[in-house]
């Protein structure tokens, strides 16, 4: 499957709600009500845009999956579970079209996560997953993210990954 890979722009905020409004639909039809079960809204998309960079993956012209990496930590990780980096870049909200689920997509945004974090340049990829059946700390284990830890945050179970990039240089501080 052939996948282009962009920022994200206003323009783009519409097709994102109902992306990410579609998998947390679908997850709540699969495991059930849970954190998982907010719809998104436009706001909200246009906030991440602004604070983060969006990178959606395009199959044509149609956006198949989206992920935000930012620089701030997001509210949830306690970094003193990761290994020390000078500079780490925190992937959140990766989301891929439930009908295209299963399909390469989720591994491809995350080896264009890995290429555009090595270009920012920071010394690993965080991020933290529902410690629950609806959780893919799976998946990402399977990309060769290494859990870091499981914690309990404001009632929400965490797993916490990180993939460090570059070891052999030491990006230590």
């Amino acid at each position: 499957m052939k996948l282009k890979f962009s920022i994200a722009g206003p323009e783009d905020a519409p097709t994102l709600v109902a992306l990410h409004s579609a998998v947390a639909e679908d997850l709540t039809h699969r495991f059930g009500a849970g954190l998982w079960s907010s719809p998104a809204t436009e706001r909200g998309v246009l906030f991440g845009m602004k604070h983060a960079r969006v990178v959606v993956a395009r199959q044509g012209k149609r956006i198949v999956g989206s992920m935000r990496l930012q620089t701030k930590k997001p509210w949830a990780i306690d970094v003193s579970y990761f290994t020390p980096v000078k500079k780490a870049i925190y992937l959140t909200g990766i989301a891929v079209l439930p009908t295209m689920q299963r399909k390469g997509i989720g591994s491809a945004l995350l080896e264009e996560a890995t290429r555009q974090v090595l270009a920012w340049p920071a010394g690993a990829i965080r991020l933290d997953a529902w410690d629950a059946h609806a959780g893919a700390g799976d998946f990402y284990k399977k990309c060769g993210f290494r859990e870091a830890g499981r914690v309990v945050y404001r009632s929400a179970p965490l797993i916490y990954l990180e993939r460090v990039l570059l070891p052999e240089k030491a990006n230590l501080p």
